[in-house]
C-alpha cells in the first residue's frame, strides 16, 4: 500500500504541481513559436501607397524611359516599369531634390509585394538564404522626408539581388556622389536598374534574376542646358573610382533594349546620349 500512500503524499502533490506548471510552459512555448513563424512566413502590410498623395515628385513623364515589359507602374514618389520574366524592375526612375536631403530617422519597415505590379512583385522570402542583399534601386536613403516616402522604397518591385560587397561598397558610394551633386547642382532625375538578360542566375521559388552588371543615368537640367552622365559596372566590388565605370548612355541602351529618353527628340538624344562629358560634374 505504500504507493498508495505516496499518491496522496505531499511530494506527491509537489511533483504533479512541477509537472503542470512545465506542461503550461512548453505549451506557451509552442504557441509563441508556431505564432512567430506564422507571423514570419504569411504576415505582410497591405500597402504603402497613399492614393490621395500627389505624384508630383516623379520623375517629369517627358523624360520616362520605354518600358519592354508594358508594365509601368506610378508610385507616389518614384516610377518603375516592372519585368515578371525577371521578377523586378528593369528600370526605376525618380525625382531626386534638394530638399529631400533630409537625415529623418525612420523605422526600416518590411519589405512587401508591390499592390500595383498586375502579377504582384516577388516575394522578399526568395531572398532568403540566397547569399544575396535585397538591394534598393531607388534607395531608402533618397526618400528620408516622409513615412510614405521612405517606406514605398521597401515594395519588392524596387529591390533586386545584390552581392553584400558591392551593395555596401561600390554602389552605395555612388548612390552618395548623387546626392552629393544634388546638393551641389539642384533637382535631378535619376534612373536605375539591373542589366537583365537571358540566362542569369536565379533564387528564391519565383526564379528572381541577379544581374550580372548595373546602370545608373543621372541628369540635371532641362532642354539644350541638359547634362547626363551613364555609369555601367559589374555587379561586385571594386576600388576603382567611379568614373571608370562611366559609358556613353547609348551603350546602356544597347544592353538593357531600353530607349531612355524616348520622348525627346532625336538630335537631343544624339548630343545627350552620345558621349561623356566628365567636366560638367564634380567628382
Amino acid at each position: 500500500m505504500s504507493w498508495l500512500f505516496y499518491l496522496f503524499s505531499p511530494q506527491f502533490k509537489g511533483f504533479r504541481h512541477q509537472m503542470r506548471k512545465r506542461t503550461i510552459y512548453s505549451l506557451l512555448m509552442l504557441v509563441c513559436i508556431v505564432g512567430f513563424w506564422l507571423f514570419e512566413n504569411f504576415y505582410t502590410p497591405a500597402t504603402y501607397s497613399d492614393p490621395s498623395t500627389s505624384k508630383a515628385n516623379v520623375a517629369a513623364s517627358g523624360f520616362l524611359p520605354s518600358s519592354t515589359t508594358g508594365e509601368i507602374v506610378e508610385h507616389s514618389y518614384y516610377t518603375l516599369s516592372y519585368s515578371e520574366p525577371h521578377e523586378q524592375a528593369e528600370w526605376v526612375a525618380y525625382t531626386l531634390k534638394q530638399e529631400h536631403l533630409t537625415y529623418d530617422d525612420r523605422e526600416r519597415p518590411y519589405f512587401i509585394e508591390d499592390p500595383n505590379v498586375s502579377t504582384k512583385s516577388a516575394d522578399w522570402r526568395n531572398y532568403r538564404g540566397s547569399g544575396y542583399d535585397r538591394g534598393h534601386l531607388c534607395p531608402a536613403g533618397d526618400r528620408r522626408f516622409s513615412e510614405q516616402a521612405y517606406n514605398e522604397t521597401f515594395y519588392t518591385s524596387n529591390i533586386s539581388p545584390q552581392d553584400r560587397d558591392f551593395n555596401a561598397g561600390i554602389w552605395n558610394r555612388l548612390e552618395q556622389k548623387v546626392r552629393y551633386w544634388c546638393k551641389k547642382y539642384g533637382d535631378l532625375m535619376v534612373i536605375t536598374g539591373g542589366v537583365l538578360e537571358n540566362d542569369l542566375l536565379e533564387i528564391g521559388d519565383e526564379d528572381v534574376d541577379v544581374p550580372k552588371s548595373y546602370y545608373k543615368i543621372v541628369m540635371r537640367g532641362k532642354a539644350k542646358e541638359a547634362r547626363a552622365l551613364g555609369f555601367l559596372m559589374p555587379a561586385k566590388e571594386s576600388q576603382q573610382p567611379l568614373e571608370q565605370f562611366l559609358v556613353p548612355i547609348d551603350e546602356i541602351e544597347k544592353r538593357t533594349g531600353i530607349d531612355f529618353f524616348e520622348k525627346q527628340a532625336q538630335d537631343w538624344q544624339s548630343k545627350i546620349e552620345s558621349e561623356v562629358k566628365v567636366r560638367d560634374w564634380k567628382f
